[in-house]
């Protein structure tokens, strides 16, 4: 699990960072909003950990960027800001949860845990159909729906297809979809993973409607708007 921690106060994150690292985390750290807002879109994190007063740009800024990208991370906000009016503007903003400063580390590793436990698994999720706008993918049935349109897709494209869904506007590196996609076999060529997409992109993609696999170059894609 991969969660980023942005905080401009060394003194916490140092110490914080180790001991997520310690219970299996993997964390990156931003001290600025600026980094911090960069890092989250730019990063497949499944946590994001913000402190509200940050230099170049807020936690709460930070949120709501994240929020308009149509990222779905669970946001957890740091803050000595106590009031019920500043948690309800912190809510209202997309954050998923809040934690006064000072805090007990067990309660923080309990947060941290429960929403985690939130976060949708591929295995759970099996079933279920996947919206994003105007394209719905049908696991089950093996097909993706294009303005109801119906369009068949092998499975390698419906596995990549489902990766990019529950990742919008996220930049997946070609790693990472690698990683995905052949998770137990030898790895293939890197055209391969190029043509894969090509061949998603001519099925899912519509004349007269917006493009919705972007390539990233040299790092690798991004679904959703541009």
């Amino acid at each position: 699990m991969k969660i980023l921690l942005v905080d401009d106060e060394i003194e916490l994150t140092d110490p914080l960072s180790k001991i997520l690292s310690r219970e299996g985390y993997q964390v990156d750290i931003a001290h600025d909003g600026n980094k911090g807002v960069q890092l989250a879109i730019e990063n497949n994190y499944d946590l994001l950990i913000l402190d509200w007063m940050l230099p170049h740009k807020s936690g709460l800024e930070i949120c709501q960027e994240i929020r308009n990208h149509a990222l779905t991370t669970p946001v957890l906000f740091l803050t000595a800001k106590d009031t019920i009016d500043d948690r309800v503007i912190g809510l209202d903003a997309g954050a998923d949860d809040y934690l006064i400063k000072p805090f007990e580390l067990r309660e923080l590793l309990a947060r941290v845990r429960a929403l985690l436990r939130r976060m949708p698994t591929l295995e759970q999720n099996t079933t279920e159909r996947l919206k994003f706008a105007d394209l719905e993918l049908d696991r089950d049935n093996q097909l993706v729906y294009r303005c109801g349109k119906a369009i068949e897709l092998s499975e390698k494209e419906l596995d990549l297809l489902e990766y990019f869904m529950r990742h919008p506007g996220q930049l997946l590196t070609h790693e990472e979809i690698y990683n995905y996609l052949w998770q137990d076999n030898t790895k293939p060529s890197s055209n391969v993973l190029a043509a894969l997409i090509r061949l998603l992109r001519r099925k899912i993609e519509i004349k007269g409607k917006a493009t919705l696999i972007h390539t990233v170059y040299g790092k690798g894609y991004r679904f959703g708007y541009s």
